[in-house]
């Protein structure tokens, strides 16, 4: 585990950290409140993420829950109603303060995210599990879009991630009907990439951890940076986009991966890109 200064200042109460093998372990700590998520996560959150930027040894974040939830999504009582009797200021702060965390910075991390669903996943959490880069589920998770029984939409960007991840049609019938899914349905639609039973779920999300380690950072963080600008620009402008930034990943990459890996395939003949990343020093 690493001891690093950056680590030793959190508060390791509502959101807990720990660092093995380059991967920083989220998790989410309010098992019996299925991890809702009230202000004391998105504040922690958002200075976790501000420490585990700067912490060497962190290359793959994992998000995840205590016990046997994900999260129910967000605390009705202590992020609706107790901000809206108070101060105006201060449910500003909280929603942005949870924008950041939730997908603003999220969606941008410079690091490789993996959401590992552990449990019950229900409204706000498909936020920030549709956030992460990529996903991984045991089979018995239970997922939902219960709003509509409560007599509401899928508000914050519910409703936006959904649209992301899911078709049409099946985002339509879970947002309108409110039943609930499983971990294998989750894949099924594109809500996860992997769903998996339970005891194999952490080997699973390690093993693509690794992978990931595997690849130039300065490169990585650029593909996943261009995929979610590319999303919504036209043909023409993603092509001019993608052609720029081709050029500023390869001037401004530390490891001029780019030359390293060109060379190791026709000089060295050492490296075959389709069969792994190119050797890294």
């Amino acid at each position: 585990m690493s001891e690093a200064k950056g680590l030793a200042t959190l508060p390791q109460k509502n959101v807990l950290v720990k660092v093995e093998d380059g991967i920083a372990w989220v998790t989410l700590n309010r098992p019996a409140k299925r991890n809702a998520i009230n202000p004391g996560i998105v504040y922690e959150m958002n200075q976790v993420l501000d420490v585990l930027e700067y912490e060497e040894d962190a290359k793959v974040i994992v998000i995840t829950g205590s016990g046997d939830s994900f999260s129910a999504g967000m605390d009705l009582k202590e992020y609706f109603r107790e901000p809206d009797a108070g101060n105006p200021v201060d449910r500003e702060r909280l929603n942005r303060a949870n924008s950041g965390w939730q997908w603003r910075r999220l969606m941008y991390y410079p690091k490789p995210t993996i959401a590992m669903v552990n449990g019950w996943c229900f409204g706000g959490a498909f936020q920030f599990l549709c956030a992460c880069d990529l996903a991984v589920t045991a089979d018995d998770s239970t997922f939902g879009l219960s709003e509509i029984n409560w007599g509401i939409i899928p508000a914050g960007i519910v409703t936006k991630s959904v649209s992301m991840a899911v078709n049409q049609r099946k985002s339509m019938y879970y947002i309108m009907t409110g039943d609930t899914f499983d971990g294998k349905e989750a894949e099924a639609i594109g809500l996860v990439n992997f769903s998996v039973p339970r005891a194999q779920m952490v080997d699973k999300v390690k093993t693509i951890a690794k992978k990931l380690m595997e690849k130039n950072p300065h490169v990585l963080r650029a593909c996943k940076v261009g995929y979610h600008y590319v999303r919504d620009m036209t043909m023409d402008m993603a092509a001019e986009y993608l052609a720029s930034k081709i050029d500023a990943t390869k001037f401004r990459d530390p490891e001029q991966g780019a030359v390293k890996g060109m060379s190791q395939f026709l000089d060295d003949k050492s490296y075959r890109p389709g069969l792994g990343a190119y050797k890294r020093d």
